[in-house]
C-alpha cells in the first residue's frame, strides 16, 4: 500500500495499493484542473480527467490532501455544493479589488428579506413569503433572485392554484462558499447584517 503524508492530528491516509498512477502526479493534475476551472467541479467531473478508472473515495482523499497542502496560502481549495474550486481567502480580497474596482450589485431590503425567507424556510410559495413579511412580494423581487441564479422553482404546492415552490440553488450556496443550507449563519446574525445595511 502507498501512504500519503499524514495529516495533522489525524491518522495517516492510506491509499489502496491497486490505485493507478502516482498520487503526487494525480494531485498535480487535480491542482492544474481546479486552478483553471471557471466553475466548481464535481467528483464525477474530476474523475473524467484521468484515463484510468479512479474510485471516488481515492479522489476525495487526494482532494483532502491537496486542500491541506494549500492550507497556509492566499488561495484555498473549498468543497462547495456543486463541487470543488480554488478561491482567494477573504483577507486578500481588498487587494484584488484595487485591480478590479467594480462594485458588487446592491440589493434592496425587500430582495434580501425575500432571499432569507426562501433560504431558511424552503421550499416556500410567494404567499408564504408575503405572510412572513406582511407585505406583497413584487414580481421583480423574485425575478432578481432568479436572474442571479440564487432561487428556482422546485415544484408546486398541491393546493388550489398550485402555487410555485421556491428554493435556493447550488449557485447560491457556491456564491456564499457553502456546501449545504445547514451551514447558513444563524438568523440572528442575518438580522444584525440587515440592520447594519439599513444604517449605511
Amino acid at each position: 500500500m502507498a501512504a500519503l503524508k499524514p495529516r495533522s492530528n489525524k491518522t495517516p491516509v492510506v491509499l489502496p495499493a491497486s490505485m493507478p498512477g502516482d498520487p503526487r502526479q494525480m494531485k498535480c493534475v487535480l491542482e492544474a484542473v481546479l486552478l483553471t476551472a471557471q466553475q466548481p467541479l464535481s467528483v464525477v467531473e474530476l474523475k473524467k480527467v484521468f484515463v484510468e478508472e479512479i474510485g471516488s473515495d481515492v479522489l476525495r482523499v487526494l482532494l483532502d490532501e491537496l486542500r491541506e497542502e494549500w492550507g497556509g496560502r492566499p488561495v484555498e481549495l473549498l468543497q462547495l455544493a456543486s463541487g470543488w474550486r480554488f478561491r482567494t481567502r477573504a483577507e486578500y480580497l481588498p487587494y484584488l479589488e484595487r485591480l478590479n474596482p467594480e462594485k458588487p450589485p446592491k440589493y434592496s431590503r425587500a430582495v434580501l428579506e425575500t432571499l432569507a425567507i426562501i433560504a431558511y424556510r424552503q421550499p416556500v410559495t410567494r404567499g408564504d413569503i408575503e405572510d412572513i413579511r406582511g407585505v406583497t412580494v413584487a414580481t421583480q423581487v423574485i425575478k432578481v433572485l432568479e436572474e442571479r441564479g440564487w432561487v428556482d422553482v422546485v415544484g408546486h404546492r398541491d393546493t388550489p392554484g398550485r402555487p410555485a415552490l421556491l428554493a435556493t440553488t447550488k449557485k447560491f450556496l457556491d456564491d456564499l462558499g457553502l456546501r449545504s443550507v445547514t451551514e447558513l449563519p444563524p438568523l440572528e446574525q442575518l438580522n444584525q447584517t440587515l440592520e447594519l445595511a439599513d444604517a449605511q
